[in-house]
């Protein structure tokens, strides 16, 4: 057996990915020796040592006045709809006061769930993007939710408020994305990306504006909000890939929300399929782009 399976075997709660992690940073040893090698073979009476990692930080939980809804739950997983302006988990700098540890002080257990760094967390949502996203409550469902967002059976379908009015009403956009080559911190349509795929249909028509039904069929990061800026029709309201606010005003994040989430459950086999509404802000949002 390869080293990093053998840890995801033995360790509860802890995945392939989050193993590979642990022997990369070298606290991994295989008879006494440190090893940095996930692909190492074990043999039989191999003594291999882990030292996991506690906290990195003392996490502070988001502010009282934020309620976060829980959509569903069960022994295994949890589905919860985020608000805007809340990161997913902690990175690039933010430590404290994620979506994780607003769900940490709901459910402690998911804690011992995945990577220590973000537990229980199978996908994301970008910072101002709300809508739904699950989190795993045991390893079972990790390992399947994790194995299911790769082979793109999770459907997610997102609501986009978009400049003008594409060409057609609807459509799929296949452009590899990957790192803006000159914009280290931004993505970008570029040669030498990652393939993606997503797809998109009109809802409603406004003046100058459009509502759309998107599902990304892969998951590159900000692969809707990258697609429709080189699409020529960026989101309404997208600091970074489009024009800002300026567009429409009242509009103070991009119009961008994960609606619906449609799967089989990883560890049951049943029908999950969940909606959210529009959050007030995007409500208003609306109605502002019909009196342009």
């Amino acid at each position: 057996m390869r080293l990093d399976a053998a840890l995801a075997a033995h360790v509860p709660g802890l995945s392939r990915a989050a193993s590979q992690r642990l022997v990369r940073e070298g606290i991994v040893s295989v008879n006494g020796m440190v090893t940095r090698r996930s692909a190492r073979s074990l043999a039989e009476g191999d003594r291999v040592s882990v030292r996991l990692p506690g906290p990195t930080s003392k996490r502070s939980p988001v502010a009282p006045s934020i309620q976060l809804t829980i959509v569903f739950e069960d022994d295994h997983i949890l589905i919860v709809d985020k608000p805007a302006g809340v990161a997913t988990h902690p990175g690039s700098g933010r430590a404290n006061g994620t979506l994780v540890d607003v769900v940490l002080t709901l459910r402690p257990g998911i804690a011992a769930i995945g990577q220590p760094d973000r537990p229980g967390v199978v996908h994301r949502l970008d910072l101002d993007t709300s809508g739904l996203i699950i989190f795993a409550k045991t390893p079972e469902a990790y390992e399947g939710l994790s194995r299911m967002i790769r082979a793109h059976e999770v459907k997610r379908t997102y609501l986009a408020l978009v400049e003008g009015r594409p060409s057609l009403s609807e459509g799929v956009i296949e452009a590899p994305v990957g790192r803006h080559p000159v914009k280290r911190t931004m993505q970008a349509v570029v040669e030498s990306g990652k393939p993606a795929r997503t797809r998109y249909a009109s809802i409603m028509e406004f003046k100058a504006a459009t509502l759309l039904e998107v599902s990304p069929e892969t998951g590159r990061m900000h692969q809707i909000r990258v697609h429709m800026s080189a699409l020529g029709h960026p989101v309404l309201g997208d600091r970074v890939y489009g024009r800002g606010t300026a567009a429409l005003s009242g509009l103070a994040r991009q119009f961008l929300h994960a609606a619906r989430l449609s799967f089989r459950h990883p560890v049951t086999g049943g029908p999950v399929d969940v909606s959210s509404e529009l959050p007030d802000d995007l409500k208003s949002a609306l109605l502002a782009a019909q009196s342009v």
